[in-house]
């Protein structure tokens, strides 16, 4: 598998190797940074070009070249498949120098690139991926991962609709890891509420685009709600679709995970009145309103959704590891840098302070947002009205439940 060294990023080039800083003089060698994920296929706005724009901007923001620190930025499409990620890992490891990986979406991509990365010794952040075993029985010595996760969507927004009724379900469910992991964290919420999951319909993931037979399957039902278990452009046409049959009037739909970009692209017409989580919104303080517009210059029709600000924050947090334990330490060990990176607070415009757990899980608020309707948005990217905040520790998995190696009792 070849990587060209020399593609220009802004027109979707599949793989690059971008210089951000390079000093005269840097101590210990050139610290290098790969954002893998997907820049073609339904998640390429989740992630995309836009992560690799806010990698960047980390690096800007960190002020690498005062601190006497050399950073290189790559990046690769895993077109959403294991193999391909796993084997640009591999090549960035043995061939190019790469110290840490960020982003990877698509949860069997991302713990396939984990497993890489503990067979190599390098440091991994994860943010795009949903799985909770990255924290959980595959959790790793190198992995962190940040953002968000299946467990605590499920929590949030699933237990947040069957309170407020929703106590019938049918699972729509992209078939792959992602997928049954949301459908069954959320089933097992909804259940414990007691509540009934009525049936699910799973599709091939990523080469589905009509859903319109498993919508009407589901309306079949008579279930009251309508899990989402996918992503992306898979849930823009979901919803677009259900709305087109006429469930949005018969069914409440439950967006299980959902970007602004998302609903960016379906529009408030379409998107109004669903609710959903994520733990980055753009417009919650003065630091997330600045981070954005310095995103945003660069990314003129895309603001930055959860995914995105974690590769910035993630980003952000590796370089003060680095920074704290000298640049030769940290690319001869990635596990002593991820444990690093664990012993300091996590601070940023993103997320602000924030702690990584033992076993890599970072504990960021979750917020859950209803989507305003036309009339209540004051202008493009206003969006979201803030309905429940779940603070971080409350808002993932019990740490005794996760079963993690890394934990002893």
């Amino acid at each position: 598998m070849s990587i060209s060294r020399r593609l220009l990023l802004g027109a979707g080039a599949a793989s690059a190797v971008v210089p951000w800083v390079k000093p005269a003089r840097a101590a210990g060698g050139v610290v290098r940074i790969g954002v893998l994920n997907d820049q073609s296929g339904p998640y390429r706005d989740v992630s995309g070009v836009n992560s690799v724009v806010c990698v960047k901007q980390a690096v800007q923001d960190f002020g690498a070249a005062s601190k006497g620190l050399a950073v290189e930025v790559l990046a690769a499409d895993h077109q959403n498949k294991p193999d391909v990620g796993a084997g640009i890992a591999r090549q960035w490891f043995d061939r190019d120098g790469v110290d840490m990986i960020i982003d990877v979406p698509t949860s069997s991509v991302g713990l396939a690139v984990a497993s890489v990365c503990r067979e190599k010794n390098r440091a991994y952040i994860n943010v795009g991926a949903g799985t909770a075993e990255l924290t959980g029985k595959q959790c790793a010595p190198t992995t962190i991962h940040w953002a968000y996760d299946t467990w605590m969507l499920a929590h949030s927004t699933g237990g947040a609709l069957v309170k407020a009724g929703g106590d019938t379900w049918y699972f729509l469910t992209a078939d792959y890891v992602f997928g049954h992991d949301l459908e069954r964290q959320t089933s097992g919420f909804v259940n414990d509420a007691g509540g009934k999951v009525l049936g699910h319909s799973t599709y091939p993931f990523p080469s589905t685009s009509d859903f319109s037979s498993f919508l009407l399957q589901a309306q079949a039902t008579g279930a009251k709600v309508l899990g989402l278990a996918n992503a992306g452009a898979d849930t823009v046409n979901s919803i677009k679709q259900a709305h087109e049959f006429g469930l949005t009037g018969k069914m409440r739909i439950a967006a299980l995970l959902m970007f602004i970009t998302d609903v960016h692209a379906l529009g408030l017409d379409t998107a109004q009145g669903l609710v959903l989580t994520e733990s980055f919104y753009w417009d919650m303080n003065e630091k997330t309103r600045a981070f954005a517009a310095r995103i945003k210059d660069k990314t003129p029709n895309n603001m930055p959704n959860m995914v995105q600000a974690g590769c910035y924050a993630g980003t952000i947090h590796y370089l003060k590891a680095v920074a704290d334990m000298g640049v030769a330490a940290a690319k001869a060990d990635g596990a002593a840098s991820v444990a690093r990176m664990k012993a300091m607070p996590t601070e940023d415009d993103a997320f602000g302070t924030c702690h990584i757990r033992e076993d890599g899980r970072v504990l960021v608020p979750a917020y859950l947002f209803e989507v305003k309707k036309p009339s209540e948005s004051k202008g493009a990217w206003d969006y979201y009205k803030l309905m429940v905040t779940t603070p971080g520790d409350q808002a993932f998995r019990p740490l005794k439940d996760g079963n993690c190696s890394l934990i002893h009792a």
